[in-house]
């Protein structure tokens, strides 16, 4: 199961993700290759320069034996993808800094279907940051940034300084793309122009739902069905392999809890330190959880417009009446679809994408209020669409030239290969539920909020069925909730931590979405866990910064 959040579909971005409208484009682009017979494939590897584990200049870290990095009785074709060396080359634009080295970038080779681990191979993209004390370096920390969808090539590339301190002292940062983002088989079913009009949809439908899936069906039909989280734990523990890791340590944000979660279902035995931040529960019925999700960002949106008219009554757009405030904003929202506004680049700020502005930026919780607030006043004052437009733009990816990155069609590519298509008998009582616990942000469209992505009309049907993670034979795994997450709402990581059998849960009172970069409580306890062991006792309650 994944986090699907209660609005028009895009995908939750990492905490400082968000902050970034616009990120740089990366480069080049990890295309599928051709098919390699077993043997030629491990020469192949064998040649590939660079050294794992990295280290200093004229320094190359002792690799252990293959044997201890997969098993023995793996096919050969898969020890070989194992036992390949990654090519670390500076990133384009990536210049030394005060801290340490610069950023690296690579591609790690892997099978397009496990099942066939000697035929197609496709390249996923990688970004390093070597840890700036290279005498005291621990390994490598593989980092995810959430989505799904989410670069975590860009996440390592463009925003390693939010952890600067222990982690990037001790240990080399490995972001990678997981498949179908990013630079890795990236999933591209919409233009532009098309993406612009199925964003703006005010009455989006199953017909709706169908355009992107008859869309990413021809253009990606041989890739749909190897896109899930399970291929992708899989190819995160052929990079611990290749990177010289006899387990894995990792710091999920978010969906990435998702991905760490199921990492340790398939290899409990090569689990390292898994802290998952901002937790997506697996084993309740996806209807239940999308509601609940609904419930959280209805709590957030309430307390940004009640606090609007309390705390900012001089300049608040929604009066001074903290009681009426937060009917008036959905009342405002809702009427965008009879009475759009213009923008001055001459497209029309729609419900549908007002509701995204709306929602998307109250995933940082308070901290974000001015800036919402400040993008409401003109649209409410003067009927000027453009601030709530541009913060549109940023949750959906499209930059200020039109064009979108891929992340959107990634997140329903993804969604969809982990998810079943919900049935009519599950979806009324659900609609039902929305109704009660989300009657603001749920009533714009209620099947989109239960339904982001509405993988009803995708082409794949996945096998995938939502189930309890409990992960007998890992070593202890942190799991870390906030009591006001408007995403990932706190009882998701209650159940995760005491479904898994070594579980332990860290609570952080406050809002926002996900944890670590919001209190420095957590941050010291994510840096005791993963560099030093120490795990935080049972029933650890942060305070937020």
């Amino acid at each position: 199961m994944i986090s699907r959040a209660p609005r028009p579909p895009h995908p939750p971005r990492s905490p400082r993700l968000a902050r970034r409208t616009r990120a740089p484009r990366l480069p080049g682009r990890a295309l599928p290759g051709r098919a390699l017979p077993a043997l030629a494939l491990a020469a192949a590897l064998a040649l590939v320069g660079g050294c794992t584990g990295s280290g200093g200049p004229g320094r190359t870290d002792a690799r252990p034996p293959l044997d201890d990095l997969v098993a023995a009785t793996a096919d050969p074709a898969l020890r070989a993808l194992y036992a390949q060396r990654i090519d670390w080359r500076p990133c384009p634009d990536a210049g030394a800094d005060a801290d340490g080295p610069a950023v690296e970038c690579g591609t790690l080779t892997v099978p397009l279907d496990y099942a066939d681990p000697g035929g197609r191979t496709i390249g996923v993209a990688l970004a390093r940051k070597p840890a700036a004390d290279r005498d005291e370096r621990i390994g490598a920390l593989l980092v995810n940034p959430g989505g799904p969808g989410n670069s975590g090539v860009g996440m390592v590339r463009w925003d390693w300084q939010g952890y600067l301190g222990p982690l990037h002292d001790r240990f080399d940062l490995v972001g990678f793309d997981p498949r179908g983002a990013g630079d890795t088989t990236p999933v591209h079913c919409l233009d532009d122009r098309t993406r612009d009009e199925w964003n703006a949809t005010d009455d989006p439908g199953y017909d709706h739902g169908r355009i992107l899936a008859d869309a990413c069906r021809a253009a990606h039909a041989d890739q749909l069905p190897h896109l899930g989280t399970r291929d992708s734990a899989r190819d995160l523990d052929v990079l611990r392999g290749a990177l010289g890791e006899r387990r894995l340590d990792f710091l999920g944000l978010s969906y990435g809890t998702h991905l760490g979660a199921l990492y340790a279902e398939e290899f409990p035995d090569r689990t390292g330190r898994l802290v998952l931040d901002g937790a997506v529960e697996h084993g309740t019925d996806p209807m239940r959880l999308d509601v609940e999700a609904a419930a959280a960002a209805e709590d957030a949106f309430r307390a940004f417009a009640t606090g609007c008219a309390t705390d900012d009554a001089d300049t608040c757009p929604l009066g001074t009446d903290p009681a009426a405030a937060p009917q008036r904003l959905a009342d405002f929202l809702d009427g965008l679809r009879t009475h759009p506004l213009r923008a001055d680049d001459g497209r029309t700020l729609t419900a549908a994408l007002g509701w995204t502005a709306t929602l998307n930026v109250l995933y940082d919780g308070h901290r974000s209020w001015s800036r919402l607030r400040d993008a409401l006043a003109p649209a409410l004052g003067q009927g000027a669409g453009d601030a709530l437009l541009e913060l549109a733009d940023g949750a959906n990816g499209r930059g200020q030239d039109g064009r979108y990155t891929t992340a959107a069609d990634a997140y329903a590519a993804i969604s969809c290969a982990d998810l079943p298509a919900p049935t009519e008998d599950r979806l009324r009582p659900a609609l039902a539920d929305l109704a009660a616990r989300a009657p603001l942000t749920g009533r714009h469209n209620p099947l989109t909020t239960l339904l982001a992505p509405d993988c009803r009309p995708w082409p794949y049907r996945t096998p995938e069925r939502p189930h309890p993670v409990r992960a007998p034979g890992s070593a202890p795994i942190l799991v870390i909730g906030s009591t006001e997450d408007p995403v990932t709402p706190y009882p998701w990581a209650q159940r995760l931590a005491a479904g898994l059998a070594h579980g332990v849960l860290l609570t952080r009172e406050g809002d926002g979405h996900t944890a670590y970069d919001k209190s420095a409580c957590v941050r010291t306890a994510v840096a005791g866990f993963l560099v030093d062991g120490r795990m935080p006792a049972a029933g650890t309650h942060c305070a937020s910064d």
